[in-house]
This record gives structure tokens, sequence and C-alpha cells, in this order.
């Protein structure tokens, strides 16, 4: 099986700003948008606000598809630490 991002994933994760990728690293631990909110101290309009350019930027038509973007964030954001913890 080939588990391969296709390119359209990698650049739009190339594109996300930091707190975006933030969002969606809540959105992938399985938080609601209010309880994001809570977590950034942000107002529920501006998580949503957020989630709306990661959309734009990602070509997501659907929650589902924001949650597979979500868990490839999650899964780019662990990988680094594993590189930045391995033993030189």
């Amino acid at each position: 099986m080939d588990t391969r991002r296709p390119p359209i994933a990698a650049e739009a994760l190339a594109s996300l700003s930091v707190r975006e990728r933030e969002v969606l690293r809540h959105l992938a631990d399985g938080l609601t948008y209010t309880s994001i909110a809570r977590r950034m101290d942000l107002s529920p309009h501006t998580v949503d606000t957020y989630l709306r350019r990661i959309r734009d930027k990602s070509g997501a038509r659907s929650r589902v598809g924001l949650l597979r973007l979500a868990i490839a964030v999650a899964e780019d954001q662990e990988r680094v630490r594993g590189q930045d913890q391995a033993p030189d």
C-alpha cells in the first residue's frame, strides 16, 4: 500500500501558518472548536476563521478532509520530534 501523502496535502501543509497548524493539531487530538478556542485563548469565531482559511489553502471540502489534514500535521510533527530526539 502506498502511504505517501498526495502532493496537494504536502503543499497545503507547507502553506499553513504556525497558528493554523496548532489549530489542526488540536483538531487531530479530538478537541471541539470551543475547546480549541479555550486552549488557545481565542474566540470560537477566530478558530472558525482559521479553519476556513485552512480549507481554502488545502482544498478540503468536508470535515473529513479537514480531519485528514489535521492528522497529517500531527504525524509530521511527531516525525520531527522523533528526529530531534534521535541520538547523534
